[in-house]
């Protein structure tokens, strides 16, 4: 390594190795090892307490701010409840205000298009107006990828990862109020209650994050950007306790491979890692269940005569034909999977609802998490389906807990969210745990009102990927093979319709 790469991160070598278009080879997932520590930490549940400790950090930010995603939309309000002032407005006037600030936005270039909900980002009308925020487009080199990160990071010091979008409908309270004011899109159109989950993050873990965002604007623009001096430092909000502090941290970066670079499949070895570790508990929090692989490192858990309980939550209404089709009809394929596999009576699969007067509304799940007992937490982009695991580009956080200190605060964070489902406190549910021994057994004792969790009923007797899953959620990209792949696939499903 030559001198002017001492100071440059893994990430940025390997940029800078590749060149600007990316035309030499990237190592082997195995190969980069993306630790360090995060100073502190904080668990944002929900899209309220994001957008709101978001607000407060964008407002304190001196030379730069990265926002990656894989939807955008400028006219969202970060606090609905006390401002009419949107993120757009936010940026433009940090922008004008200062000279020194760069504002770089990537979004995947059919997000706006997916969503429905900010096709006009694509025109880029009306934002941005400052010459220094510079919104990009990034288009997935492998065929039918996407890109799917959610990372912010200010200043390279305060970063923020997880499972929100900045985009509509993302904005939730924990009370998941079914007809709240505030909860309109930027058209003003009620939506559906929905539970997610942030981290923010300052130290090592900050900096991890901010070269990431990097090396992705490198892939898509074919443009280096250089990490900011250590010294540029973004003050931590007074009014916000740290969950964590000194928590060792691990990145996890999901890329398709290419003709010009081997892909990372770090996302799904940590998924892996995670239920391999549990001892007593595995909790789990998916959009989708629709991995076969992660389903059948379930199920070896399962099988074990002294393994964890597992408690998966999981959203049970699928928007779309063919979120249906494969997510949803392979969801019900490896619940009965594991139903088959649980011997001893140590799996639970539920739903979340809310009263909505005289009903029960499903409480849509869009978060991503895996905690191992109170020793291992996983956050981020990567969902429990094959795409995630090196077709879409992911970016996941590992947190691992060798004092009691962080072992406290991971366990209580399971309290936290099973509190949420349940209508009832953490405290609550840190009682009957700590009382049963049992995290199923405590769900049980406290699932009695109408914000309960509900149990998937498993109707389905097959366990095998429906026709069609290599076609339309494929683990990595069509090959030269694809279109031959391709008419194969869709010869089967015909041929079991």
């Amino acid at each position: 390594m030559d001198g002017s790469d001492k100071d440059l991160s893994e990430h940025d070598r390997l940029s800078k190795q590749r060149g600007v278009n990316g035309s030499a080879m990237s190592p082997k997932a195995e190969d980069m090892r993306l630790e360090g520590i995060a100073a502190k930490t904080a668990f944002l549940i929900n899209g309220n307490a994001y957008f709101s400790q978001l607000a407060h950090i964008l407002r304190n930010a001196r030379r730069r701010i990265w926002m990656v995603g894989w939807d955008f939309n400028p006219d969202i309000r970060l606090q609905p409840e006390n401002s009419k002032e949107t993120l757009g407005d936010l940026l433009h006037a940090l922008a004008d205000a200062n000279p020194d600030l760069e504002v770089r936005i990537l979004i995947w270039a059919l997000g706006p298009i997916y969503s429905e909900k900010s096709l006009k980002v694509l025109r880029k009308k009306n934002f941005p107006k400052n010459i220094r925020i510079d919104l990009r487009f990034a288009v997935q080199s492998a065929l039918r990828g996407c890109h799917h990160q959610k990372l912010v990071c200010i200043d390279d010091s305060v970063a923020f990862i997880g499972g929100i979008d900045l985009t509509s409908r993302r904005w939730d309270t924990w009370v998941h109020r079914v007809r709240d004011k505030l909860k309109r899109d930027s058209e003003g159109v009620f939506y559906e209650p929905l539970h997610d989950l942030q981290v923010m993050v300052t130290g090592d873990a900050a900096r991890l994050i901010a070269s990431a965002a990097r090396r992705r604007w490198t892939d898509a623009t074919g443009e280096e950007c250089r990490a900011l001096p250590a010294q540029t430092v973004v003050g931590w909000p007074d009014d916000l306790a740290a969950s964590l502090e000194n928590v060792p941290v691990r990145l996890a970066i999901t890329e398709p491979a290419t003709f010009f670079r081997n892909g990372l499949s770090q996302g799904i070895a940590v998924t892996r890692e995670v239920i391999a570790k549990a001892r007593r508990q595995l909790y789990i929090e998916t959009q989708y269940l629709a991995s076969f692989n992660v389903a059948e490192a379930i199920a070896a858990r399962l099988r074990e005569d002294n393994g964890p309980e597992v408690v998966i939550v999981c959203t049970r209404k699928s928007h779309g034909l063919i979120e249906n089709f494969v997510m949803g009809s392979n969801r019900d394929r490896i619940i009965r999977r594991l139903v088959n596999a649980d011997r001893h009576g140590r799996l639970r699969v539920f739903y979340p609802v809310v009263p909505d007067g005289e009903k029960q509304v499903e409480l849509l799940v869009h978060s991503k998490l895996l905690i191992a007992d109170d020793n291992l937490l996983r956050i981020g982009s990567s969902n429990l389906n094959h795409r995630s695991e090196g077709l879409d580009t992911e970016c996941d956080i590992l947190f691992q807990a060798p004092r009691p200190a962080h072992r406290l605060a991971i366990g209580e964070l399971r309290n936290m969210l099973v509190a949420e489902y349940l209508g009832c406190s953490a405290g609550a549910v840190r009682n009957a745990f700590q009382r049963t021994g049992s995290l199923i057994a405590a769900i049980a004792e406290l699932n009695v009102g109408a914000r309960c969790l509900k149990p998937f009923a498993t109707t389905c007797e097959k366990t095998k990927p429906i026709a069609g899953t290599a076609l339309f959620d494929p683990a990595r990209p069509l090959g030269r093979l694809g279109s031959r792949r391709l008419v194969g696939h869709l010869r089967r499903i015909l041929r079991s319709s």
